[in-house]
């Protein structure tokens, strides 16, 4: 099994910063039957859903996918400018206090605007940051970024994944085999088990040789399990295939463990025998892991 298999849980994140601000995207997905993309992005930068939904769209196949966009403005971003009036007011108050009429010195004026109120930044609204197409292309990348980070989780996740899907079809396999031994004493047993009912009955010397051996074929042929022995290996080489296929095959694999889980059943209904029963109740244990892993992949 070479095939890539991916998940559909896992987190990325992308940060920077610019002259404007900073940045941070967060892309995370949760298993879903189908694609669903939400995007959240600060007001004013609406124009970035599209291309968030575009570029899921093309990393991603299946999932639940969150991308959240947030925008810090710098205060660098916007124009200083000086409250005149409340420092006319502070140097008025200065000379009142010193009582005279010499201009202030460069380290007084200095000193004054430093207090607060008197210089003030006209800060850049993050809404106005839609028109800057640098800003744009930045925070575009950013969410590329961030996506790519989700893509190379959603691997990681699925390598692990593939590892426990190798493991269950050795464990498949071993478990048909031990159903195909157990199913070889059926028709023996059948026999033996017709046979002491009758003795219960002292009907031994009643039935005919014949009569006996067509009651004992009609048991048998109700207990044939090789149609389903046979299916479970062609399910068991599908679920091979897919895997080396890779994703996207999730919906393929749901679908393989509704099949096994029918064969299966149908091994534990036609069974006569306690080792054969625990067979198919074996199958059907791995089944329910593979079928809980397989809702998992992409």
């Amino acid at each position: 099994m070479t095939g890539t298999i991916n998940s559909m849980t896992g987190f990325g994140s992308a940060r920077g910063e610019a002259a404007w601000g900073s940045w941070t995207v967060e892309a995370k997905s949760v298993n879903g039957r189908g694609l669903d993309v939400r995007v959240n992005t600060p007001p004013g930068l609406d124009r970035l859903d599209a291309t968030a939904r575009k570029l899921g769209g093309e990393r991603f196949k299946r999932g639940n996918l969150q991308i959240a966009i947030r925008v810090e403005m710098s205060d660098a971003a916007g124009n200083l400018s000086i409250n005149n009036e409340i420092l006319d007011r502070l140097i008025y108050a200065v000379r009142a206090k010193t009582d005279t009429d010499q201009p202030m010195t460069s380290d007084a004026v200095a000193t004054l605007l430093t207090l607060k109120g008197v210089v003030e930044t006209a800060a850049q609204d993050v809404r106005t940051l839609a028109a800057n197409d640098s800003a744009i292309t930045v925070l575009e990348a950013g969410i590329a970024e961030a996506l790519d980070s989700l893509t190379e989780a959603r691997a990681r996740e699925g390598a692990s994944l593939l590892a426990l899907f190798t493991a269950l079809m050795v464990d498949f396999r071993a478990t048909r085999d031990a159903a195909e031994t157990a199913a070889a004493t059926q028709p023996t047993l059948l026999r033996e088990r017709l046979e002491a009912q009758l003795a219960e009955i002292g009907a031994t010397d009643k039935v005919e040789a014949d009569r006996l051996a067509a009651e004992v074929a009609l048991s048998v042929v109700k207990a044939d399990v090789r149609e389903e022995l046979d299916r479970l290996s062609a399910h068991f080489s599908e679920a091979d295939s897919l895997l080396a296929q890779g994703s996207p095959v999730g919906r393929k694999l749901d679908f393989l463990s509704q099949e096994i889980g029918r064969e299966s059943n149908t091994l534990c209904s036609k069974s006569a025998t306690l080792e054969l029963t625990n067979a198919g109740l074996s199958l059907k244990a791995l089944n329910d892991q593979f079928k809980e892993q397989a809702a998992n992949v992409e």
